[in-house]
């Protein structure tokens, strides 16, 4: 696999957002979309997603830390459902999600300062606001990432791997990661690209086909991987549904989703306009926006304007369930002042395939 050239890059995506200021469409954003069955059907799609190729970035979370649970790591140190949940997260550092995190590193007998994902402000706007209030800086463990790094030292200690070093590529720990990667896409090692993300942890490359055939092995992995790991998803995707506030936080689209979908569904966002959704019975959808969703054109929060979209176009939110999700489905534009002026819409038909 390769990643396509910009040349190249003419008809593998399609507009999925317009943003509306009045009577003009003031930005688009296309992008690609696909809906997998985990027997590797490919059920719906927006563009072509067997070659769009992108870094799968936070939406990789949930196999990252997969190996917790499969080489025992969550069993030696007590590392219960919640626990779990944010090693999974890119969560808002908010108290609860800070306090979460920490509790991880006790029960490993580890400070914070070995976490090796940097730091920044509290994604929630109320718990950065009451940092700079009192005066506080944001620590290490305010990063979105924090979880999932303490999870990856929590896999170093367990398997004696050193410390130092636990997020480069060729650490055991990565490679341990990019073989379960390897193991739910069907991919080859070589097949998939690795960079380095925000948190300086790999992030990985791969199709956006191959993302939503992963999550839908997430939700159905039995008969598609070996027992132990078939189980190892079960426990990752149930510790998921069952503390969805933990994956994101107070008004953020993963967690409101989950709640709304009540144990039927799995949600994870990845920076640059990746989205991935695993639903019950073995559905995968996942997407990516060509333009990264980033900068003054990404007003109205187009990424989660287009899955919701994908899911309420396939059927996975009933009318009440996408209506509670109003917030985030139909997102609008307003004045410094608080007047509503325009809003962003989806503007693409899932292209359904026949078995």
């Amino acid at each position: 696999m390769s990643l396509a050239h910009p040349d190249d890059s003419a008809g593998i995506g399609e507009v999925l957002v317009e943003v509306v200021r009045g009577d003009l469409v003031e930005a688009i954003h296309r992008g690609v979309i696909a809906v997998v069955a985990a027997d590797g059907r490919l059920l719906a799609s927006v563009g072509d997603p067997h070659r769009k190729v992108a870094y799968w970035r936070s939406s990789a979370k949930p196999f990252q830390s997969m190996p917790l649970v499969y080489l025992g790591v969550a069993e030696r140190f007590g590392l219960d459902a919640a626990d779990l949940a944010i090693c999974t997260s890119s969560h808002n550092g908010e108290p609860d999600h800070v306090t979460r995190v920490a509790s991880v590193l006790a029960k490993l007998g580890l400070p914070p300062d070995r976490l090796v994902c940097g730091t920044h402000a509290p994604l929630h706007g109320g718990a950065a606001d009451d940092l700079r209030r009192d005066g506080r800086p944001p620590h290490v463990l305010h990063n979105n990432c924090s979880g999932l790094h303490a999870g990856m030292l929590a896999t170093a200690l367990h398997t004696g791997s050193d410390l130092a070093g636990y997020a480069d590529g060729a650490h055991a720990v990565q490679q341990e990661i990019l073989e379960n990667i390897v193991r739910f896409t069907g991919l080859e090692r070589a097949e998939i690209i690795v960079g380095v993300d925000d948190c300086a942890s790999p992030c990985h490359g791969l199709s956006i086909y191959h993302m939503a055939l992963a999550y839908a092995r997430l939700m159905t992995p039995v008969g598609f991987v070996e027992d132990r790991y078939a189980a190892a998803a079960g426990t990752i995707r149930e510790a998921m549904m069952a503390n969805p506030w933990l994956i994101a936080g107070s008004g953020r689209l993963d967690s409101d989703i989950m709640a709304a979908g009540a144990g039927s569904l799995v949600a994870k966002g990845g920076a640059s306009g990746v989205e991935c959704v695993g639903v019950a019975g073995g559905i995968g959808i996942a997407l990516k926006l060509e333009d990264g969703a980033t900068g003054p054109a990404a007003t109205g929060r187009p990424t989660t304007v287009a899955l919701l979209e994908a899911l309420r176009q396939h059927g996975v939110l009933d009318p009440s369930e996408h209506e509670r999700l109003r917030e985030h489905a139909v997102p609008v534009l307003t004045t410094r002042a608080g007047a509503v002026v325009g809003s962003a819409r989806p503007a693409f038909m899932l292209d359904r395939h026949t078995p």
